[in-house]
């Protein structure tokens, strides 16, 4: 696909959607019409982050916390790759009636997040198609990497034509395996417009979206707007509260447990039921760490070349009715480490018991 096509058509954005291919769309329709409403519930490995769990240790805390699933976003928790260990955590996560969602992290060379620990970016691909089909993860959840991306030379553009060219070169192999790519915008490096096009020219058959609604706001969006225009094509999420507010540079804001922050979520948890029936919420909460968007400084603009004021009214406004937060320091008895490891159980915490009782989310008692 050449740049300025892709360009074209990640600006026409809602009318994608609404021209969505037919089969995920009768994919959506027979699972609203299965009579559930609620969401499942689950855990990102990154909330926990301090701890450095493995993944046999967060499936046992997604049993403990009667959870429904766990997205392990990259290979990092898994102790070994081989079968006979993948196999063991599947039996032991399907036992407990837990999903487990596995992601390969940054698949764009390009990008300086990339990782070669695990070779080049088509054998990553091929080893999480691989580990997902062994432990029963319907996705690989995959990224470009982050906003820095936006400024290389040829911008964003250049890290979306490898990627959808990697994607595409193993769809043989996604569809015998009988899973999709979960593509996430990651720390501001996709809007939702450009993740959609992304989407429908790699083909949704093997490719959907992996959404974070505190992502899309490091893009200068609605979070709300940004669920509704990726719609149907979310097949994974990862959520987080957040708190956004005007600075002097444009803007600052930071994430928070689910329920403490601006976003609404019972709304947000109903358009999921509307829109992507079946997919569940993995909370991952990073908060206490505050995120500059100086939207008003001239090179900030060189990431984003063909924005307009228009595109970004609506997180415009939204910044408008935030309030400063501030960040929270240790008492001198304890630890960074500790802090933030009893910071990071408490916001998780209060995230799943919020979504259980005012969000209809979490299929368990």
């Amino acid at each position: 696909m050449k740049r300025r096509d892709f360009t074209k058509s990640a600006g026409m954005g809602l009318l994608a959607m609404q021209s969505f291919p037919a089969i995920a769309l009768n994919e959506v329709l027979k699972k609203a019409t299965s009579g559930s409403t609620r969401i499942p519930l689950g855990l990102c490995n990154h909330s926990l982050r301090s701890l450095n769990l493995n993944a046999q240790q967060l499936i046992e805390y997604a049993i403990e916390k009667k959870l429904d699933s766990v997205l392990l976003n990259t290979f990092q928790p898994f102790d070994l790759l081989d079968s006979e260990y993948l196999a063991g955590l599947s039996r032991l996560a399907k036992s407990n009636n837990v999903s487990i969602y596995i992601g390969a992290g940054s698949i764009s060379e390009k990008s300086k997040s990339f990782s070669g620990k695990y070779g080049n970016a088509a054998t990553l691909l091929k080893e999480g198609i691989r580990v997902a089909k062994t432990v029963g993860s319907p996705i690989v959840g995959v990224r470009i990497g982050s906003i820095e991306d936006r400024y290389v030379d040829g911008g964003i553009e250049v890290h979306i034509e490898s990627v959808m060219n990697l994607m595409k070169s193993v769809r043989s192999q996604v569809l015998d395996a009988g899973i999709k790519f979960a593509f996430e915008n990651h720390a501001g490096d996709l809007r939702s417009e450009e993740l959609l096009a992304l989407i429908n020219e790699t083909g949704t058959d093997i490719c959907g979206a992996l959404f974070d609604p505190a992502n899309a706001v490091w893009a200068m969006e609605d979070p709300m707007k940004a669920l509704e225009t990726l719609g149907s094509t979310i097949v994974c999420t990862s959520v987080r509260d957040l708190a956004v507010w005007e600075t002097n540079e444009g803007a600052m804001f930071q994430g928070m447990a689910i329920g403490e922050g601006m976003l609404d979520f019972q709304s947000y948890a109903k358009t999921m039921v509307e829109l992507c029936p079946g997919v569940p919420l993995h909370v991952e909460t990073i908060s206490n760490s505050a995120r500059p968007i100086p939207f008003f400084k001239p090179e900030f603009w060189k990431g984003f070349p063909r924005l307009k004021a228009t595109d970004i009214v609506d997180f415009l406004n939204l910044a408008k009715k935030g309030k400063p937060l501030e960040i929270s320091t240790p008492p001198v008895e304890i630890t960074q480490k500790d802090f933030d490891i009893g910071l990071q159980r408490a916001e998780l915490i209060k995230s799943f018991d919020y979504l259980r009782k005012d969000c209809n989310t979490g299929l368990k008692s």
